[in-house]
């Protein structure tokens, strides 16, 4: 059975209501995107306040780039 556990963070820093929400959104479907090649656990993901001044594209190799430094792709 897999189990992922997943916890999305964003600070005021990050700036109003709406833009955190935003930001979390952003990292969610990063995270299910990558889900099928991701191993079970726990996961913990901060929004910065440059992820919303960057291109979906760059986010998302940017994010790739983190879970591969992290080892978390499945053999």
């Amino acid at each position: 059975m897999k189990v992922y556990k997943l916890g999305i963070v964003a600070s005021k820093k990050v700036g109003n209501a709406v833009h955190r929400n935003r930001a979390k959104r952003l990292l969610r479907s990063h995270f299910l995107n990558h889900l099928p090649n991701l191993k079970t656990g726990y996961y913990i993901l901060v929004a910065k306040p440059n992820l919303l001044n960057s291109e979906y594209n760059k986010t998302t190799d940017e994010f790739f780039k983190a879970l591969k430094r992290l080892k978390t792709f499945k053999q």
